[in-house]
């Protein structure tokens, strides 16, 4: 058995970098273990970093994460302290332990991998283990001294992992969709900004990469900033599916060793911490048990993303050429193309975007495997959905702002191309009804393929109409259907 332990030990200091360090003996259901001295976490979260070995992105990775654990536990004491089970004096230290980490203090001792087995339980066990220790320190004890603040018996004090961890997710989810959705909101206001300064800018409209009807390029963008509007509307409506909650329902939803009226008083608390309208969801045992409001959640974010790639790749097809492409509009150069190939400068920002997009939208296929996946009254599978759903979030906010200020804000137009094609298109004719006849411009568009000239051109050959008549139809406003 010494041996044994020895070997752990031993084990654990090389997987923290700590041989040599000074250690205090901590131990559980399996055994003792040596921690080292300066480590806030404890024997559980040392078994994690053994065997949890896996992605290198841990919890601190995504610091809102470790935030929403404190708000979670800092919710629990309260109302464990309201409902009279938690002494005042405990509460007090748990608090102050729990703002610290709140205040981005001690974030560098959450150091469980994301992907783990036990269905988050590592990940509870780290946060209970880190918020003890640094409570009782800030109480005037040593770490470990679980005598006086205990991770399971205080800091887990009514709770389970299975309604801690999922709880925990949602707060964090909903702390980066803040930020996910004030970054879309400034990439809505560029592409907006665009629109206004592109109104007047009359080209050819496209459907199924075939010449339409004539529109403004400044449509074209505003109708982009729409389509983002649209993805943000439905990333708020989709929180909803976050408010609800599970806390109180410990093991599967029946609230064994809670005490009567805590899960509410819990959801109350964690509402007021967070600034979010969080509920208690109506039925625990169902809550516990599925992973709706993760989907519905994912399944938005999936939405953001098609609505980008979709937008990405008509920008980097509005922007091919110079010579051989479509060419309507110039993306700001932004480094050397090719490393065989000289002069030639690539879309590298909608590029980026789309690979973000396509990622997020494999991870939505992730959420939905294991979402599905879950056996009766509790899905394990929760923390592949908190890696998945949260690496969605970080990519968009991290790369929106740099699709929107190395691209979208240094877009400029080509007008000799965009009229170009005006004067050119056979589409234009459709315009031109009201005034030639639906038979003549059917002439006219078949004489123009069949001779390669313009419809204008042609126009001005038979002398159709004037150029004064030829001025007013091409007008953006009129041509376009906008408002004078």
């Amino acid at each position: 058995m010494k041996k044994s332990i020895l070997l752990s030990s031993l084990s654990t200091a090389l997987c923290c970098g700590t041989l040599g360090a000074q250690t205090r003996t901590e131990k559980d259901l399996l055994g003792e273990k040596q921690i080292p001295n300066e480590a806030y976490y404890g024997v559980q979260t040392a078994r994690a970093l053994e065997n949890f070995q896996v992605s290198g992105v841990t919890t601190r990775f995504y610091p809102d994460y470790v935030k929403a654990y404190a708000m979670v536990k800092l919710a629990a004491a309260r109302a464990n302290t309201e409902t009279g089970r938690m002494k005042k004096e405990k509460l007090e230290a748990i608090e102050k332990a729990c703002l610290a980490v709140m205040d981005g203090k001690y974030h560098d001792q959450f150091l469980v991998d994301l992907y783990q087995g036990g269905a988050g339980t590592s990940a509870n066990m780290n946060a209970n283990e880190v918020l003890a220790n640094i409570a009782l320190e800030m109480s005037g004890h040593k770490k470990g001294e679980y005598q006086f603040i205990e991770p399971h018996d205080d800091l887990n004090m009514g709770q389970s992992t299975n309604d801690v961890y999922p709880t925990a997710i949602h707060v964090a989810l909903l702390l980066h969709n803040d930020k996910l959705i004030a970054e879309a909101q400034l990439l809505s206001q560029s592409f907006h900004k665009k629109g206004n300064e592109f109104n007047n800018l009359l080209k050819m409209g496209r459907t199924e990469g075939q010449d339409a009807v004539p529109m403004t390029l400044g449509q074209e963008f505003h109708a982009f900033g729409y389509q983002l509007d649209a993805a943000i509307e439905a990333l708020r409506k989709s929180e909803a599916y976050l408010y609800e909650i599970n806390m109180g329902a410990t093991a599967i939803g029946t609230g064994l060793t809670a005490t009567p009226g805590y899960d509410a008083k819990c959801a109350a608390q964690l509402a007021k911490i967070t600034g979010k309208p969080m509920v208690l969801a109506k039925d625990l045992i169902a809550a516990t048990s599925s992973m709706q409001g993760f989907v519905m959640y994912s399944s938005a974010v999936k939405n953001l993303a098609v609505t980008l790639s979709k937008i990405s790749s008509d920008l980097i097809f509005l922007a091919t050429g110079p010579r051989t492409g479509i060419f309507e509009i110039n993306l700001p150069p932004l480094q050397p193309g090719s490393s065989i190939m000289p002069g030639k400068v690539n879309p590298v920002m909608p590029e980026l975007m789309n690979e973000v997009c396509f990622k997020a939208i494999g991870n939505d296929v992730t959420v939905s495997m294991a979402s599905q996946d879950g056996l009766l009254q509790l899905n394990a599978y929760e923390p592949v959905v908190a890696v998945a759903i949260m690496e969605s979030q970080a990519l968009f906010y991290k790369t929106l702002p740099l699709f929107r200020k190395n691209c979208i804000d240094g877009i400029t137009a080509n007008p000799d191309v965009l009229k170009h094609y005006i004067e050119r298109s056979v589409g234009i004719v459709t315009a031109l009804n009201p005034v030639l006849g639906y038979e003549k411009t059917t002439e006219l568009a078949k004489e123009a393929l069949q001779t390669n000239k313009g419809i204008l051109e042609l126009i001005r050959e038979k002398k159709l109409l004037t150029e004064d008549q030829i001025k007013k139809l091409l007008d953006p406003a009129a041509m376009t259907g906008q408002k004078q």
